[in-house]
């Protein structure tokens, strides 16, 4: 398998060899279902929450007497019938929505993702991506090099994913005024982020591969070869 590696000009600087236990593993709804909803279940915060009888304020003192006035009798006025009362039967706080996931399935529901975009045209290998200085006029020159290349960014959220071989801050700073386009490592990636945003921008695609083959659930990864294009 091989891929176009692109310069930060968005011009052909030459192509990489991918292996094929990463960029090639067959495609499995199933398994990226059940990555992905579970970790949206992860992320997801336990905040709805509604006081019971016990916790609103007052209610301590019987509303009238057990016999004699005619009406229904009543215990507190703090019931989830009476207005200002406690809700029956609503969210609580404690519940808890996560969902294990095994280490060596989520790490191959992500070789599926990538595998899946490289398919379909979405990743993007650049040769080197880091900003010496936070700039974000050089970062929207990136973006309008990339589209001209024939990777078109759009407005909405999550366009862009760049992925970068190690944390680099002033990179990351000059896309930090873009709505759409996030940075991380690539040591970070997951599916359901890989599988949010329209591309994925890999920068120094050699050492992301190195990165990658770590995966205990990678065997027998060949070294990246990347030939540079010759005049």
């Amino acid at each position: 398998m091989e891929s176009i590696v692109y310069n930060n000009k968005g011009e052909k600087a030459g192509m990489i060899t991918l292996p094929e236990s990463i960029f090639g593993v067959e495609w499995n709804a199933n398994l990226l279902h059940q990555v992905v909803t579970a970790m949206q279940a992860n992320a997801r915060m336990s905040t709805a929450h509604t006081k019971d009888r016990g916790e609103v304020r007052g209610g301590g003192k019987k509303p009238w007497a057990q016999k004699g006035t005619g009406r229904a009798r009543h215990g507190s006025s703090r019931s989830p019938i009476w207005k200002g009362g406690g809700v029956a039967h609503g969210p609580r706080n404690e519940k808890d929505y996560s969902q294990k996931i095994n280490r060596q399935v989520r790490q191959k529901a992500l070789l599926v993702a990538l595998s899946r975009k490289l398919k379909d045209g979405e990743i993007i290998f650049i040769d080197s991506l880091e900003m010496e200085v936070p700039k974000t006029a050089q970062a929207k020159l990136v973006i309008s090099s990339l589209a001209k290349a024939g990777f078109t960014a759009t407005a909405k959220n999550n366009a862009l994913l760049i992925a970068l071989p190690t944390a680099h801050m002033p990179t990351a700073k000059s896309f930090a005024n873009f709505g759409n386009v996030e940075v991380e490592e690539v040591r970070n990636l997951n599916p359901l982020a890989v599988l949010s945003s329209k591309y994925l921008v890999i920068a120094n695609p050699q050492a992301a591969i190195e990165t990658l083959s770590k995966k205990r659930v990678v065997k027998d990864v060949p070294a990246a070869k990347v030939t540079k294009k010759t005049k």
